[in-house]
């Protein structure tokens, strides 16, 4: 094997090699054989490069070559040559050369693969997740794993040219749920005890503030028992950034640079920086939603304050019980069917809604079920608030202000694709602030934290903690990019007394704040600092980037929306001794 040492990666060999002798490892993409001369495309990380193994050069080869099949291990050893006119690839940066081989060695065989790389698209994804590191031999997948260093490499060295540290924090810690629910470790030392894994450092993060690191970042992982879909994942990756004596704008400007960095870093992109910010109220109004996708202008419209003049019972009872009636602009639709129609209904049902009211805009005025209750005066006007034009179509949703905006805005990012709205290679980087500090629980009758309980109100509405407290603003934000929120942070609490008027206006009893978090309240009257951070995902930073499905697509060994490892087969069964170790007992299930 020593006269196989790899001299070049695949796909360094090309024409600037040309009459060199190379030696290239791999494993075999395809092999063809041409009536005794054999072709076969050499795969490693770099790249593919075509072999050509004639036996009238080298019998033995040719004889290795016959044996060969797709996935095997080999190491080739000859002379780069151009290829033949007429058979140079123009699809391939080593396409104008081959490699003439002198010697073939297999390094390792390989069976049958469960799928050919190349139709891996059409293949189930369980099948790809099973064989995983079969699977991650795709270039596509091979791309996504080196956008991911390149990522992560620009974002350590820029957070290091801030004057940043990175610093670990502990993967076993105390349970302090913050939404979901926590995995939790038993303590084999300590019965009936349990650790945490972290849904994140937020704790630890503002801790090691207290404690004088001033900048901190961790490329962290963070661990939510939850329901999974496309973009979530039981563990997952997130840059966590905290800085002391930093408020909102010290936040953005460090995380804009950074994306800067890494974006163009890993693919290539020149992002503009300053990002743009709205907040919160105007996003809900205009979109219906805090993360809208802002690659498209289209926006929704109320029409509240107009039903009074109108005849129609629906829309003036939705408002007299302080509802909304909204709409947005379907640009041509006035064509659809009435299936198309009905089908649209059932979307917005999804959502909440208990219908879908419409307009079609014609070159004669409206026509719609609902027309007659409009006097045509009103109807101009709605027509001229919209902007619609013969051949629009208005859609309306009458409802509860949370179900109009949930189901305008999902038509709307319909209607975005549908309609082609999008511009599929923007990158639109946007703040939203200003959040609501509180949501109000209905089923609990008590108001909840927004975002998590270490959110620093704004100091204008301080007043209102006693007072009113859903109306109080907290100092948060999020960073949304192309419709989905890719990054979340706040301005901390770093006075005790406000942090405790925190947890007793969400209900928390002085055992409860004890228990949960009474080492923290503790480190706050210690001289905390005023502080700062933000937590970008990073898997759906590059989901979005590479224009992946699923998160899945950008992780190494993911987990199935089920939370399992179709690799391992985890989660398992342990041994029953583990489990007596442990102090524990398995309870049966039905």
């Amino acid at each position: 094997m020593s006269e196989f040492k790899r001299t070049h990666v695949c796909g360094d060999v090309t024409e600037k090699v040309q009459g060199q002798e190379v030696v290239v490892t791999g494993w075999v993409n395809n092999r063809r054989d041409h009536g005794g001369l054999v072709f076969i495309d050499l795969r490693d990380r770099s790249g593919l490069v075509q072999v050509a193994i004639d036996p009238t050069q080298d019998k033995s080869s040719h004889e290795i070559a016959e044996i060969v099949r797709s996935e095997f291990v080999i190491a080739v050893r000859g002379s780069v040559e151009p290829r033949p006119e007429g058979t140079v690839n123009p699809k391939l940066k080593t396409g104008k050369i081959e490699i003439k081989a002198k010697e073939v060695s297999i390094l390792n065989p390989s069976k049958t693969p469960p799928f050919i790389l190349e139709e891996a698209d059409q293949v189930s994804e369980d099948l790809r997740l099973q064989y995983r590191y079969i699977d991650l031999r795709r270039p596509k997948m091979q791309e996504a794993l080196k956008v991911r260093h390149d990522f992560c490499l620009a974002t350590r060295n820029y957070l290091d040219e801030q004057g940043f540290l990175e610093v670990e924090t502990p993967i076993l810690t105390k349970s302090t749920p913050e939404g979901a629910r926590d995995y939790l470790v038993p303590n084999r030392l300590n019965a009936g005890t349990f650790f945490a894994l972290p849904q994140s450092p937020q704790i630890m993060k503002q801790l090691l503030m207290v404690g004088g690191t001033e900048k901190y970042f961790q490329i962290s992982r963070c661990f939510r028992d939850e329901d999974l879909r496309a973009d979530r994942q039981p563990e997952f990756t997130q840059i966590d950034l905290e800085m002391s004596f930093a408020g909102q704008e010290e936040v953005f400007a460090v995380t804009e640079g950074m994306m800067q960095a890494a974006v163009k870093k890993s693919v290539g992109v020149d992002i503009k920086i300053p990002f743009n910010r709205m907040t919160y109220v105007e996003a809900m109004d205009r979109f219906g939603s805090d993360k809208p996708d802002l690659r498209f202008d289209l926006e929704l419209k109320a029409i509240t304050d107009l039903v009074d003049e109108s005849d129609f019972k629906v829309f003036k009872s939705v408002k007299e019980s302080g509802g909304l009636i909204k709409g947005i602009l379907g640009t041509g639709c006035a064509g659809y069917s009435r299936k198309q129609v009905d089908d649209l209904t059932k979307y917005v049902g999804n959502y909440g809604a208990k219908g879908l009211a419409w307009f079609k805009v014609t070159d004669s005025g409206v026509d719609s079920p609902i027309a007659k209750f409009f006097p045509e005066a009103l109807q101009q006007k709605i027509v001229q608030l919209f902007e619609a034009k013969a051949g629009d179509m208005i859609f309306f949703v009458a409802d509860k202000p949370n179900v109009v905006n949930a189901s305008l805005s999902a038509l709307r990012n319909w209607l975005g694709k549908e309609l082609k709205l999008v511009d599929e290679d923007k990158l639109d980087f946007t703040w939203i602030i200003d959040f609501p500090l509180f949501g109000y629980n209905e089923e609990e009758k008590r108001v909840e934290p927004e975002h998590h309980a270490f959110t620093a109100p704004l100091d204008e509405d301080l007043h209102l903690l006693d007072t009113d407290p859903v109306k109080v603003r907290s100092s948060s934000y999020d960073l949304v990019l192309n419709g989905s929120e890719v990054a979340s942070g706040s301005v901390r609490i770093h006075d005790q007394k406000v942090q405790e008027k925190i947890f007793r206006t969400i209900k928390l009893t002085d055992q409860d704040i004890k228990e949960r978090f009474g080492f923290f309240v503790e480190a706050l009257k210690y001289g905390a600092p005023p502080h700062a951070g933000v937590a970008p995902g990073l898997d759906r930073i590059l989901t979005i980037l590479l224009k992946r499905e699923s998160i899945r697509d950008v992780i190494a060994f993911p987990k199935t929306a089920s939370g399992t490892c179709l690799m391992t087969s985890a989660p398992s069964t342990v041994d029953p001794k583990q489990v007596e170790e442990l102090h524990l007992k398995i309870q049966e299930t039905e």
